[in-house]
């Protein structure tokens, strides 16, 4: 018997049985599926990424409606179907019709189908009445989380950054310096953000089909994601490691300023990764396949970025299966890491140079935690804060030491942005 057509429908079920079965990550569940159309593709992702995102609300949703726990495939089928019919105004008639098609190829999804056909039929009858009196940013988010962030930001604010995860955020450019920002806002319909990047706005074109795009003028890369480089401000000459530094995107902007850079990455694929951006922008930068921690160079650096791997969690609204498939134990393993590779840093750079420290997590024992233990621990850094006139649009998020901390809810008006920990260190002379 032929294999049934792996449809979105049943594409976006597989891509959440591997999130939230296999706690893969959905970068990598979308490489394992077979070859589809890229639009049955892309909505499969969009279907599965919007189920991840309101997880919490769409099982309050379908509990009411199901007298017993189906087996899991069923149960992500439901939330699909859900999602499309809630969130994604795709027609009742589609919504309910396709994910029954695609339970019915599941393994003994036959007995389900008429489960699957009610629930979600009166999931459509209800409409978005079947959201009121849910509290959604509270569903949506891990109690882990949730408690973290109370006590790292208060009530009011960890709330406002969990709501901010349920919007599709906006696609953000870094320009090559040259470039006229305010004639590539105008071809691309984007905006010019205070910080220089350009915003458009989600239901943009495909990445590659952009203006731009094949010349190189520009790179992909969040508004809060262009601020560590930005604030190493390397000179034209300096020599300028960037370590942990897959996917390029901070590569190449110390890359354009005319540092003479140097990448170190420990995974070969993502070093590739490195060079072919490099190449599509016209961009130079030695690549190193190593680990950072360890890697000693032949000669200090007058300036180093270290953007260390890190939860993420400040780039859930991109990656809404970061809160899936982390766990409250990975902030202290990675926190180790992070001390093991600050003290690696250290150790590479010259007496007065810079370097420049950054997360993309919101989790405060990956930043200033981290910076607090390495100025205990006897490094030769001394800090160098930040000015409010180096973040233009972004003062009310510089901390009292004189550090960046951005979180999603910060520039509501303008479609938020990552949450990012950066720290600037200078190392004492000898």
């Amino acid at each position: 018997m032929a294999t049934p057509r792996m449809t979105p429908r049943r594409a976006a079920i597989a891509l959440l049985e591997s999130v939230l079965g296999r706690r893969r990550t959905l970068e990598e569940a979308l490489a394992s599926l077979p070859a589809m159309e890229a639009r049955d593709r892309g909505f499969a992702h969009l279907i599965a990424a919007t189920v991840l995102r309101r997880l919490g609300t769409l099982d309050a949703v379908l509990e009411p409606f199901l007298r017993r726990a189906p087996p899991d495939p069923v149960r992500h089928a439901l939330r699909a179907g859900a999602a499309q019919l809630l969130f994604l105004g795709t027609s009742a008639h589609a919504a309910v019709g396709e994910t029954v098609a695609a339970v019915r190829a599941l393994p003994k999804g036959q007995a389900f189908t008429g489960l699957v056909n009610a629930v979600l039929r009166r999931v459509a009858a209800t409409g978005e009445g079947a959201l009121e009196g849910l509290d959604g940013p509270r569903l949506d988010t891990p109690e882990w989380l949730w408690r973290s962030w109370h006590a790292a930001y208060g009530a009011g604010a960890a709330r406002a950054i969990a709501a901010a995860h349920a919007a599709e955020p906006p696609l953000d450019l870094t320009l090559k310096p040259g470039e006229d920002a305010a004639r590539w806002a105008e071809r691309l319909g984007a905006t010019v953000l205070p910080t220089g990047s350009l915003r458009l706005p989600p239901g943009h074109a495909a990445v590659r089909d952009l203006p731009g795009f094949a010349e190189g003028a520009w790179w992909v890369q969040d508004a809060a994601a262009a601020l560590p480089a930005a604030l190493l401000a390397p000179r034209p000459g300096e020599r300028v490691a960037d370590l942990c530094a897959a996917p390029g995107g901070k590569t190449a902007q110390l890359a354009a300023s005319g540092a003479v850079v140097t990448a170190v990455e420990r995974a070969p694929e993502r070093a590739a990764r490195i060079g072919e951006n490099l190449a599509r922008l016209g961009l130079s930068a030695e690549v190193v396949v190593a680990d950072a921690a360890a890697w000693t160079p032949p000669a200090p650096f007058d300036a180093v970025l270290l953007d260390a791997p890190c939860t993420a969690t400040g780039t859930i609204r991109r990656h809404p299966d970061i809160p899936h498939v982390k766990r409250p134990g990975d902030v202290a393993a990675l926190a180790a890491a992070q001390d093991a590779l600050l003290a690696a840093a250290a150790r590479i750079l010259r007496p007065g140079g810079r370097l420049v420290y950054a997360v993309c997590s919101i989790e405060p024992e990956e930043g200033k935690g981290a910076v607090a233990r390495a100025l205990a621990s006897g490094l030769p850094l001394i800090p160098a804060p930040f000015s409010p006139g180096e973040l233009p649009g972004l003062e009310e998020a510089i901390t009292p030491e004189g550090w960046l901390r951005t979180t999603p809810a910060l520039w509501p008006d303008r479609g938020g942005m990552d949450g990012f920990f950066v720290a600037r260190l200078t190392r004492k002379g000898e």
